[in-house]
């Protein structure tokens, strides 16, 4: 008996044997300067404005991992936007370190800088107390110096970024400011993070035990 495939058009036969986008390895910059993962025409809006210090946004971004990235992004259905909302020189230092990995690397420094908050924010908390004039430097200083002393530096060279790239980064006003507008830019009713926006709607506060299921409430898959 012939195969039905033979009776189908040539660019059906090519749609049906093309992958599936992987939508999680997916990230763009939005015109003001955030990152979006996943389809930017899924129907299922996730907004978090976080901070790389703050640990509960490391444990959100830890524990909803393997459903949010690894399943409702990925699948298409759910994209995240992060915005930053930067708390102290050493979080402004995580978000240059970052971005300065550009969209292709963007998504596993951001998850590289949560799964090891504690270690290197522990390293930033020594470092202010053998250091206790750091705090009159520049902004700018402080943040590069905190960035070295926790390790973040050196995790980006093994990343495949050059010295020369990430003092580029640094020296980089016009994008430091970028990042720092979108906590200027950010709604009043943003006061702690992580806050999240669902379709345009502010969430409560919660984790992701408590995120889930709203998500799948809208259909996140």
């Amino acid at each position: 008996m012939p195969s039905v495939l033979r009776y189908l058009p040539a660019a059906a036969l090519l749609l049906a044997a093309a992958p599936a986008t992987d939508w999680s390895q997916v990230a763009r910059p939005t015109a003001k300067g955030a990152y979006v993962f996943g389809n930017p025409a899924a129907p299922v809006k996730l907004v978090e404005y976080g901070s790389y210090t703050c640990s509960h946004c490391a444990d959100f971004a830890n524990e909803s991992a393997p459903v949010l990235k690894g399943q409702m992004i990925r699948s298409g259905k759910v994209s995240l936007e992060y915005r930053h909302l930067i708390r102290d020189p050493a979080d402004l230092g995580a978000a240059i370190l970052a971005r300065c990995a550009g969209p292709h690397g963007f998504g596993a420094a951001h998850a590289m800088i949560f799964a090891t908050q504690a270690t290197w924010l522990g390293k930033v908390g020594s470092y202010q107390q053998a250091h206790p004039d750091i705090d009159a430097k520049p902004l700018i200083v402080q943040a590069r110096s905190y960035m070295d002393a926790a390790g973040l530096t050196a995790a980006m060279r093994t990343r495949g970024l050059t010295p020369a790239k990430i003092n580029a980064c640094f020296a980089d006003k016009a994008e430091v400011a970028r990042i720092t507008a979108m906590t200027g830019d950010a709604p009043v009713e943003v006061r702690s993070t992580p806050t999240f926006y669902l379709n345009g709607d502010l969430q409560p506060p919660a984790g992701w035990d408590k995120l889930e299921p709203v998500l799948r409430a809208k259909g996140a898959r």
